[in-house]
């Protein structure tokens, strides 16, 4: 050995210690020298307990002292907030000590040394075409493998057979695959051995059910838990996890305090790569421009300069837009609660559970955690309602708030139906001239969700531009029964007030809303708005010589602009490339027809590679969709899937998508005379094969 070390010079030593310490870091992921409670809550400036780094969650659920664990694998935030809700509902009526946990930050090959008398929870989401979520997708992969290995090596078919678990699911049955996660979780977990409380609960969000779905499941499965686990309801009386500590020494200008900031970094003004959905980039807007010619809807077309930065996209790719809460909804809800005349002070925010995170970094303001960290703006839950009944000192605003969260009809007509927020459901009751000022603040850190960023198509080529990838957004603005105001959808205002400030325009919308754009400290002044990339597999064929069909009305058009601007570039390099047919739906040709000209400049380019058929819905005496053009090509479209196609599908699903589906299957069961059951028989088989590939939302 002293012979080899001999032969080696500095360099090579230096090598063959990175290689060590790599190996070792993979191995160990980094336990042995990990300091403990440096987790995300400590990076935010507080350790939440010294065993929070472990990655064992019998480790953890042991030394908190925890008798039940809800797991969550969530994409936008929804299924965490689920979670959350569930985990506080537990302790709060059962007794239950319990703690919520992103599932990707645990090694669950333990699972078959999960303790008798503890119980597991699953909130899952479906994700895309019956994917899992990207913190899930590991130990999706795991436990829903053809021989999962668990730590005790046990050769019994059930290594499980001493888990108990609860599974919650969260999905959209527009989607083929509705739920899949869940029940493909939930077929594992009772085929390894173990055991399910309560029903297999599935909420759906194309029905608009989701809420109820959950309430209505959730009572069925505490009913039974309570008879397994030997439970007894309580009154429930909000214990709070998180403790607010104002701080009147330090002023709210001071450079230490978090204004909106998304790390220390960014704080100091030196922010760092690399950049992600933990680290999002404050990227220049070098376009934003009008798409429509309407006087009542827009649609902007906006550019993000990502030069210089890690970020890196390729076609069909995503970009997360990371909003604000607007103005008025924000001034609205801390006088509502009585935060108005206090919006500056700084607070600290400090952890009393031991498995509690902050979610935010601290100290910071109460203005601060409303503008950028709560969603304060979606439709406010029946049960949260239920919860802020117990802050009320009048009789009449608790009784009101009783009932609301109560009875799922009263509900129903009095705030889901007219889509109120939080803040406008308590300013109904209560009136403009009074607050409910009794709720304290760590109520809505822990019950409303974190404020997510909003996903969006990109709508250009990473083949012709690498750095500044660009989007196609419709502006929402939904009328509301019973309100003079619309809703307004918050990252879509947020860009169109950003247009608006770049012309140097005020809206000429009388119900626009507008947003703090210059950002905390003015760093997003200059038109910069905060975003990262998430990959897609929403992709072209490898091979540009295989034809593509796309189907896109609306804004679904958008990552088909990017596909096609793609094949023009290969064109232009001399690459031979495929015929691509698009398929593109607006309501007329005046007001909505996106990108016209450009498809007539890509359309002379490419000539016979590249063709575009339009339906417009709103022109003739009958309306006209994508899909009846798509069968008055039948005879195109097939030929061309014999030759090997793509088949793409981008925009609504709760109607477009499957009425598209249902299309094409007719289409090869007429072109190819064969059954029509045979003909959506293939259109499964194209999905399963990667042939027919959708990006839909409801």
């Amino acid at each position: 050995m002293a012979q080899l070390w001999a032969q080696l010079d500095v360099l090579d030593i230096l090598i063959l210690s990175a290689v060590l310490f790599g190996t070792t870091a993979y191995f160990t992921k980094g336990s042995l020298w990990s300091k403990k409670g440096d987790n995300a809550a400590g990076s935010l400036g507080h350790n939440t307990s010294q065993e929070s780094m472990t990655r064992d969650i019998v480790e953890k659920l042991n030394n908190s002292d925890r008798n039940m664990v809800v797991f969550y694998g969530s994409q936008t935030g929804t299924a965490e907030d689920y979670a959350s809700r569930l985990a506080k509902e537990g302790h709060a009526r059962f007794g239950l000590r319990t703690m919520i946990a992103d599932i990707e930050e645990y090694d669950l090959e333990n699972l078959d040394t999960f303790p008798e008398d503890k119980i597991i929870v699953f909130v899952m989401a479906t994700y895309g075409e019956g994917e899992p979520t990207d913190n899930a997708s590991q130990f999706y992969e795991f436990i829903t493998g053809e021989d999962p290995m668990f730590s005790e090596a046990d050769d019994s078919e059930k290594p499980l057979k001493n888990l108990k678990f609860v599974a919650f699911g969260l999905g959209n049955n527009t989607y083929e695959y509705y739920n899949q996660v869940i029940k493909n979780l939930n077929e594992s977990l009772l085929k390894l051995g173990a055991t399910r409380v309560g029903p297999m609960g599935m909420g759906d969000d194309g029905a608009g059910t989701m809420e109820e779905d959950y309430l209505s499941w959730k009572e069925e499965m505490w009913n039974e838990l309570t008879s397994v686990m030997g439970l007894q309801e309580r009154e429930v009386v909000y214990e709070p996890a998180l403790k607010v500590v104002e701080m009147s020494e330090i002023a709210n200008d001071d450079s230490t305090i978090y204004l909106g900031e998304h790390n220390p970094a960014s704080l100091e003004g030196n922010p760092i790569g690399p950049y992600s959905a933990t680290n999002p980039y404050i990227a220049p807007v070098t376009l934003a421009q009008e798409l429509f010619n309407s006087d009542t809807r827009n649609c902007l077309q906006v550019e993000f300069d990502l030069t210089d930065t890690n970020l890196k996209y390729t076609t069909g790719d995503h970009i997360a837009v990371w909003p604000q809460n607007s103005v008025s909804e924000v001034d609205r809800f801390l006088r509502v609660f009585g935060l108005l005349d206090k919006r500056d002070q700084v607070i600290d925010v400090v952890p009393i559970d031991v498995t509690a995170k902050v979610p935010f970094p601290t100290p910071t303001t109460y203005d601060t955690v409303v503008r950028y960290r709560l969603d304060i703006s979606g439709i406010v839950s029946r049960q949260f309602l239920a919860t802020l009944s117990q802050f009320a000192t009048d009789e009449k605003v608790k009784a009101e708030l009783t009932k609301l969260g109560s009875e799922k009809d009263y509900f129903s007509s009095e705030v889901s139906s007219k889509m109120l927020s939080i803040a406008e459901t308590i300013e109904h009751i209560i009136g403009k001239d009074t607050s409910l000022a009794t709720v304290p603040f760590t109520l809505f850190i822990e019950s409303l969700g974190n404020l997510q960023p909003r996903y969006y198509s990109i709508s250009s080529s990473s083949y012709s531009d690498k750095t500044k990838p660009q989007i196609t957004c419709v502006v929402e603005s939904v009328d509301r029964p019973s309100s003079s105001s619309p809703l307004k959808g918050v990252a879509s205002n947020y860009l169109l007030n950003m247009k608006y400030f770049k012309e140097g325009i005020k809206n000429p919308d009388p119900n626009a809303v507008s947003y703090q754009i210059e950002g905390p400290r003015g760093k997003y002044m200059g038109s910069k708005v905060p975003v990262h990339i998430r990959p897609s597999s929403f992709k072209l064929p490898t091979n540009p010589k295989v034809p593509i069909i796309m189907v896109g009305p609306g804004t679904g058009v958008a990552p088909f602009r990017g596909f096609v601007y793609e094949r023009a570039a290969q064109f232009d390099a001399g690459v031979p490339v495929g015929k691509s047919l698009l398929f593109f739906g607006c309501r007329s040709h005046s007001e909505d027809f996106m990108y016209e000209s450009e498809w007539s400049s890509l359309t002379k380019k490419l000539g016979n590679n590249f063709e575009l058929i339009t339906a417009f819905s709103r022109e003739g005496p009958t309306k006209v969709y994508v899909q009846d053009k798509l069968l008055e090509q039948a005879k195109l479209v097939n030929e061309l899937l014999e030759n090997g196609a793509y088949f793409y599908v981008c925009g609504d699903a709760s109607r477009m998508a499957k009425d598209v589906a249902s299309t094409l299957g007719k289409i090869i069961s007429q072109q190819r005379d064969i059954p029509e059951e045979k003909g959506e028989e293939i259109v499964k088989i194209m999905r399963t094969q990667n042939q027919y590939q959708e990006d839909v939302w409801s």
